[in-house]
């Protein structure tokens, strides 16, 4: 299977004092607002790339994990994937995936195995350089 995704940026004035807008093709960010402050301080309204990164990580790994446990015969009620993106002395240096699966039928060890699987073939995964880590935890 091959497909194209498609997202826009434009950005106005210097790195620190400018703003610039996101655009997605699908419409779910349509001139989203992002700038030096969004990215780098807290508070502002606003988006950042580092953030973006980590919700198609985290979305990409969930998806993947769910195609992997249907392989062997399980279906989540529930994949809950925190994704934390650490950006260090201008690059993004670590990706914390937090998992927390509600899975019936499972056990803790084939979960980390099959979870483990999905971190390493996910296509965001391969993408980034970034060291990824991942947390797993069924819910109780």
């Amino acid at each position: 299977m091959k497909f194209t995704r498609n997202a826009q940026a434009q950005w106005k004035g210097s790195g620190k004092e400018g703003k610039g807008t996101l655009t997605t093709g699908s419409g779910v960010l349509d001139k989203t607002s992002y700038s030096f402050n969004t990215r780098f301080k807290d508070g502002e309204k606003g988006t950042n790339p580092e953030e973006l990164v980590g919700a198609a990580h985290a979305g990409c790994f969930a998806m993947q994990l769910s195609f992997l446990l249907g392989e062997d015969g399980f279906t989540p009620k529930s994949l809950d994937i925190d994704a934390t993106v650490t950006f260090e002395d201008g690059e993004v240096t670590v990706i914390n995936l937090d998992l927390e699966g509600d899975i019936p039928d499972i056990d803790a060890e084939q979960f980390q195995q099959i979870a483990h699987k999905a971190k390493e073939v996910c296509p965001i995964s391969k993408l980034l350089k970034a060291d990824i880590q991942l947390k797993v935890a069924l819910k109780k």
